[in-house]
């Protein structure tokens, strides 16, 4: 792979249950989980890091995270956490003491450069609730980095998505200061994403003069249903991830992408031209 190129893997909203429990008695969350670091593991050319954007576990129990610490053994690449509403920070960091960066500061933001991409991880979560929020210290802490390197193509991310997605249910566990943080976003042009989950769909909207992505789950879906007080309901719709592509010339590219095994692939042509 070109040294130029980037490619950052985005994966969200594991849930994982303990020793394979069934989540809402019905979602295997740890098979869930095998799947999609196998299909990580086949991609070429191979992403230079998997970021899992929150709600890592079910309950928060340290039960819960030693299970996804056994699972991730199974995946080939490097790989960095981040917390939801689902999460437990102390027991997160408990269970992954070698990951440094998570045994600083009351909240778990960290930043690290991943070739030419500075990413930037806030830590949404609020204990014992479902909304988000990001306080003073963590937005001046994001104000500093996004000033020292104002040229360097920088994902922020946390949980928690900036805008409404019209799922009423989910409508109702936002972020709950989104105006403070475009006020910092929209000062700094470099700024190519904001990265999120939370929402169990693929969901895109501008936000702060750039775009919000939002990774589907790699289990459950949050059922599509845009009415104003439709019902909490999941689905189980095909899983998927997200895979941003960066390269100097021709800017960052989001790729949807399904997990799991699927017929083909096959060619369109062959050597006498189109195939009928």
């Amino acid at each position: 792979m070109s040294e130029a190129l980037t490619l950052i893997a985005q994966i969200s909203d594991l849930h994982i249950k303990a020793n394979g429990r069934l989540s809402y008695k019905k979602v295997d969350t740890q098979a869930a989980l095998l799947r999609v670091i196998d299909t990580l593991n086949r991609l070429l050319p191979r992403p230079d890091i998997v970021v899992i954007t929150g709600d890592l576990v079910d309950f928060g129990t340290a039960e819960e995270y030693q299970t996804l610490r056994t699972a991730l053994r199974r995946l080939q690449l490097p790989y960095m956490l981040m917390a939801g509403n689902h999460d437990d920070r102390q027991q997160l960091r408990a269970a992954f003491p070698d990951h440094h960066y998570l045994q600083r500061g009351e909240t778990l933001n960290w930043q690290t450069r991943v070739k030419g991409v500075q990413l930037l991880a806030l830590d949404s979560s609020v204990p014992q609730q479902p909304w988000g929020y990001v306080d003073e210290a963590q937005l001046v802490w994001l104000e500093d980095q996004l000033a020292r390197e104002p040229q360097l193509p920088t994902m922020v991310m946390l949980h928690h998505p900036p805008v409404m997605s019209g799922i009423g249910h989910m409508d109702k566990q936002p972020l709950r200061n989104p105006e403070a943080l475009a006020k910092i976003i929209s000062q700094h042009p470099q700024v190519e994403r904001v990265l999120s989950g939370h929402l169990h769909r693929s969901i895109q909207a501008r936000f702060a003069g750039t775009l919000v992505s939002v990774a589907p789950g790699v289990s459950h879906q949050v059922a599509f249903d845009l009415s104003e007080n439709g019902p909490a309901n999941f689905v189980l719709e095909p899983p998927g991830f997200l895979l941003h592509r960066w390269h100097p010339q021709q800017g960052m590219t989001t790729h949807l992408c399904a997990i799991g095994d699927y017929p083909g692939p096959w060619p369109f042509y062959d050597a006498n031209g189109l195939i009928d």
